[in-house]
């Protein structure tokens, strides 16, 4: 063969070979079209942090088995030279045009103008940028309080006020101060749903009279991170402004809870009342009570004064039992508890010496046996509180035992053996007979018509061990009985 024609076969064959490589390079480029978002508005919190993202690519066969589609969070100016991946998909996951993915956003976004991309590794292959848009995360999205909750304030003229979110937060107050990566607007209302922009930070200071308020900072997104408003006024030197007095827990409060908080407005000094009494030592900005009445306070702000009042309530229930704490029953003699209450669905425990009574369960219990008892009453609905009653129940003596004979010797000493002189039936209560008690001076110490077979009923304070009295007993039929009586102490 001529050396010509093998030269040309060579050249035809390397054209061959270079067009294959440009055609599979040509194959193997991929084009990803501009992001399309399925929100206006990225506002995050821990109740909800998913979005969708929808794309185009082209062509589908460009894209290798081990491909990945990812999505890139720009930074809050839209630039992506620091941008941070915030979707990946599993290899090979997606391959039909178009494509959707969720993905949600860092806990740290806030801004106006955030932008993301999608990019693919396999082929190598990036979007351009999505529309900008507004993004937050809402670490702190309840409600919080300023000022301890009080909702005035007073300075003296020529002075200022200064509001301030409170800090550390309770269960009752998600303080976003918790989250230091958070700002805060302050407002100023100018109408009942109008107000104008003051100042940023966690604190204000207030020269001008109005109400105030502040608000976590989430931009555009609409959020439940607010304060309660604060009215503050101007009072003139040597005036008196009225204040408002916050309780912690409410009012009306429930005492289970604990102590409840009353607080006022910030000043130099305070002095608490309460019902019109100084509370001894009470001289703080705060005061802890679990108390109902009326709680004032006297605030010294400088050049004047402030003073207000809370008439405080108790919501635990009212009841009552009617039994002594101390009560006598005989022997085979029943003595009936019952207790009385407003609460609300309420559950009845009885104890005797510390042991629970199972089958005593409603608010009435009849008791037979000696010892030391107690009632607990729980309200189930509402505060939840409960009270307790303790009370003795002793063995009695029977008033009018029916005894043979006059005595004459008696011993009270408390033991409820011979502690009062007893008479027979014939001469007591009910029969008209006078009995006249006299002391070893002949002076009348006691005298009735209708003896209950209770003397002595006080102290004889006696001047000798066995003191000697003298008794005269007049029946209205029958011989009249005379003796004595002598008292062992």
């Amino acid at each position: 063969m001529p050396q010509t024609t093998k030269l040309n076969k060579l050249l035809i064959s390397f054209c061959l070979v270079v067009s294959l490589l440009s055609l599979k390079q040509v194959e193997a480029q991929l084009v990803i079209g501009q992001p399309n978002l399925g929100f206006t508005q990225a506002c995050a919190s821990d109740a909800f942090n998913t979005y969708s993202v929808t794309f185009v690519f082209s062509p589908a066969s460009a894209l290798n088995p081990s491909n990945q589609f990812s999505v890139e969070l720009s930074d809050a100016d839209g630039s992506f030279s620091n941008a941070e991946v915030i979707y990946t998909s599993s290899t090979g996951s997606v391959t039909t045009s178009p494509a959707t993915i969720d993905f949600s956003i860092p806990q740290t976004t806030s801004g106006e103008n955030y932008r993301i991309r999608v990019k693919s590794s396999s082929p190598v292959a990036t979007s351009t940028p999505s529309v900008p848009f507004a993004a937050y995360y809402k670490l702190q999205d309840s409600p919080f309080t300023i000022n301890n909750l009080v909702s005035t304030g007073a300075y003296c003229t020529g002075g200022n006020y200064l509001l301030t979110i409170d800090n550390p937060g309770t269960a009752n107050n998600d303080s976003p101060l918790n989250y230091p990566s958070l700002t805060f607007n302050w407002f100023k209302e100018t109408g009942p749903t109008t107000s104008v922009f003051v100042a940023e930070g966690s604190s204000l200071l207030v020269d001008e009279e109005g109400t105030y308020f502040v608000e976590t900072n989430y931009g555009t997104c609409t959020s439940n991170s607010f304060s309660n408003r604060v009215t503050i006024s101007e009072v003139s030197t040597s005036g008196e402004a009225d204040v408002t007095i916050a309780s912690s827990l409410g009012n009306p409060y429930c005492p289970e809870q604990g102590l409840t908080t009353l607080s006022t407005v910030g000043g130099n000094s305070y002095q608490w009342f309460k019902d019109g009494v100084e509370i001894a030592n009470a001289t703080n900005q705060m005061y802890q009570t679990n108390e109902s009445g009326t709680f004032s306070v006297q605030v010294d702000l400088g050049d004047c004064s402030a003073f207000g009042s809370i008439d405080l309530v108790s919501e635990l229930f009212n009841s009552a039992i009617n039994v002594e704490d101390v009560n006598q029953i005989l022997e085979d003699e029943t003595l009936t508890i019952e207790i009385t209450t407003d609460a609300v669905s309420p559950e009845f425990t009885w104890y005797l010496n510390d042991e629970v009574i199972t089958e005593a369960t409603e608010n009435t219990y009849e008791a037979s046996e000696i010892g030391n008892y107690s009632v607990i009453i729980t309200e189930t609905v509402g505060c939840n509180g409960s009270r307790t009653y303790d009370f003795v129940i002793e063995r009695g003596v029977e008033p009018f035992p029916d005894v043979s004979n006059i005595p004459n010797v008696i011993s009270p000493n408390g033991d409820f053996i011979n502690d009062t002189w007893v008479i027979p039936l014939e001469y007591t209560t009910g029969t008209n007979t006078e009995v006249i008690i006299l002391n070893e001076q002949g002076r009348v110490v006691f005298q009735t018509l209708d003896y209950q077979n209770n003397w002595p009923q006080d102290n004889l304070n006696l001047t000798s061990v066995n003191q000697v009295f003298y008794y005269i007993i007049t029946p209205v039929e029958g011989n009249v009985k005379k003796g004595s009586i002598t008292i062992v102490k």
